[in-house]
């Protein structure tokens, strides 16, 4: 979810009814106790492997898969069934999505552009240990387009990475690269992608994934800008309307 929707979401009637600003809603969960923050071991890749957007492939086959199925803001009538998997070696990670979906529009091609309006799955991450909430936020449509900033105070302080430094992650989509019109009917999709650590040290520093290391991180899916919007997380996200950029919430990575 970027700055562009992000303002877009915030001005819309639901979640403002004028006047004097509100408290926030209190969210609604069993005995109003927060529910345990979600983990994922992070698997190491033991030889190098295409990225082809197979979710199939041996190489993911005995990897634990990431169920990303709590929402925010109001549930949309379709539910989409959204997964990933994550793996690790020396130089990257690698990340793939699976989604069970209806309602899929992808129509932003430029880099950096507002991605997270179409159908998107979105990686947001800390690489640095000792700084758990400045991340790394990475929206890609399910066309293959990229959005990738550095965030130090979410909405406020962030970089964007060049065009010369996105291209540098390998990304493999099994929709084509624009999606219009939206497709309505049930389709599955994925997404997978390859990103350098090296491309990250620009902006961050870097704990280098090895057994025990530990990255904060959360994922999501959404669709804004679709007939079916729709907002999931991993981890769940106590707030009362769709915001992705709240690190506080953000899950926990264990590198194996």
């Amino acid at each position: 979810m970027n700055f562009i929707s992000y303002l877009l979401l915030i001005s819309l009637p639901v979640f403002f009814t004028g006047g004097e600003p509100k408290a926030p809603a209190v969210s609604k969960h069993v005995n109003n106790v927060k529910p345990a923050d979600a983990i994922y071991k992070v698997s190491r890749l033991k030889k190098a492997m295409p990225v082809d957007a197979n979710w199939d492939k041996p190489q993911w086959k005995k990897v634990k898969t990431i169920k990303i199925e709590k929402y925010m803001g109001a549930i949309p009538p379709f539910k989409p069934q959204v997964e990933a998997k994550m793996m690790y070696d020396q130089d990257n990670v690698y990340v793939i999505f699976r989604v069970k979906d209806r309602f899929v529009k992808s129509v932003v091609q430029e880099y950096n552009g507002n991605v997270s309006g179409d159908s998107c799955v979105e990686f947001f991450f800390a690489p640095d240990t000792e700084l758990p909430l400045k991340y790394f936020n990475l929206e890609i449509n399910a066309g293959g387009t990229p959005l990738i900033y550095y965030v130090s105070k979410p909405w406020t302080e962030f970089a964007k990475l060049k065009n010369d430094e996105i291209k540098q992650i390998e990304i493999a989509h099994s929709l084509p690269s624009k999606v219009d019109p939206e497709i309505t009917e049930p389709v599955t999709w994925t997404l997978e992608y390859r990103l350098p650590l090296a491309m990250l040290k620009t902006y961050s520093n870097v704990t280098q994934p090895a057994p025990g290391v530990i990255w904060k991180a959360n994922f999501y899916k959404t669709g804004s800008r679709t007939s079916n919007p729709n907002y999931l997380t991993w981890n769940f996200v106590d707030n009362p309307k769709p915001n992705f950029h709240l690190p506080q919430f953000f899950g926990t990575l264990i590198f194996k």
